[in-house]
């Protein structure tokens, strides 16, 4: 098996599939096949060719950091080893390439930074992924009820606009979730309770979007989190002691909300400035008393307004197959007695 690597080459290679016509040579005995091909920061421009699915046996495909344009091809199809597929900080463009949905064995999906436009399919999470990366493009779509049945452990979403409720399925994550960046997405709903079953996460950024409500106390049961992140919303209420006390907590931000309250006990996990613009009374930086009196003056926040679908628990698991082979029937003394001899 063979992989080939040029990454942080110097070379400008231009490459499209018209440029240079795909050789048809007679097969040889070698047994010789490529695994893997790495051309990240390749600097290299041009479209993928379609001849690419001719890679049966690729198991790695590694295309960052260069200057590819246009469609994902649909031969990818063919890929049906493929386990991680990177084509990152490139110039593609079109819908979402569901032809990803169509590869058996990939497991590491980065598409960020890029052109990419439009809805993305259910499908996406209820595929076996480990990893997903889509921040940075310019997709439109409400996360589905569905998004819970995704057992990455990372997953990155950010600067896409999605809009909508964060779905309370996601508490079905809590076995695999280690990271979730959800920045600059357009959420505007409640913070679901359910976040609060994450207790494998170490990473949550849910930091300029809309959600609203109080921050439920549930999130003290994220025992794991180490960077907690939900400035830039329109959050209020007080900011629940237990949060601020989460053992491997270490940098908890919060500004830009309309909080009141705020436990001593934060202090040593909040960066500089990381309660700015809230309505916290004797804290520098804060909202105009004006501004957070009209927001006061509105009605309290009905997360039920929203119409979020509620949490669902997975599915148990079917119960395991009979190991062993089936016993006999016949002749085993309960089996169906043979018929009467023909009456004469």
């Amino acid at each position: 098996m063979a992989e080939y690597n040029i990454s942080q080459s110097s070379q400008q290679i231009s490459i499209a599939s018209a440029c240079v016509p795909l050789l048809r040579v007679a097969s040889v005995s070698w047994g010789l096949a490529v695994a893997g091909v790495d051309l990240n920061h390749g600097d290299i421009a041009g479209y993928l060719p379609s001849e690419l699915g001719l890679l049966c046996d690729l198991a790695l495909l590694h295309l960052n950091s260069n200057r590819f344009c246009g469609l994902v091809p649909d031969t990818f199809r063919r890929l049906v080893l493929l386990h991680e597929l990177d084509l990152s900080n490139n110039r593609f463009v079109g819908a979402f390439p569901t032809v990803v949905l169509d590869l058996p064995s990939l497991r590491f999906l980065d598409l960020r930074f890029n052109d990419f436009e439009g809805g993305v399919p259910s499908e996406l999470f209820d595929r076996p992924f480990d990893a997903i990366f889509l921040n940075h493009n310019r997709l439109r779509f409400q996360l589905p009820d569905n998004f819970g049945n995704s057992p990455v452990s990372v997953i990155v979403l950010a600067n896409n606009h999605f809009g909508g409720c964060l779905p309370a399925s996601l508490g079905n994550m809590s076995d695999t979730l280690n990271e979730i960046l959800l920045i600059n997405n357009g959420l505007t709903s409640c913070l679901p309770p359910e976040v609060g079953m994450l207790r494998e996460v170490t990473v949550f950024d849910v930091s300029f979007n809309a959600l609203a409500g109080p921050l439920p106390p549930e999130v003290a049961r994220m025992q794991k989190v180490e960077q907690l992140d939900i400035a830039h919303n329109l959050l209020s209420g007080t900011v629940p002691e237990a949060v601020c006390d989460l053992p491997r907590l270490k940098n908890f931000t919060f500004s830009y909300n309309f909080f009141t309250g705020e436990p001593p006990s934060c202090a040593r996990v909040l960066p500089a400035d990381g309660d700015r613009r809230n309505c916290l009374p004797n804290r520098p930086a804060q909202r105009m008393p004006q501004q957070c009196a009209a927001f006061y003056a509105r009605p309290p926040v009905d997360c039920a307004a929203f119409q979020c679908k509620p949490f669902v628990p997975p599915r148990p698991p079917p119960p395991p197959a009979y190991p062993g082979p089936l016993p006999p029937v016949y002749p085993m003394p309960y089996a169906s007695p043979p018929p009467p001899p023909r009456y004469r």
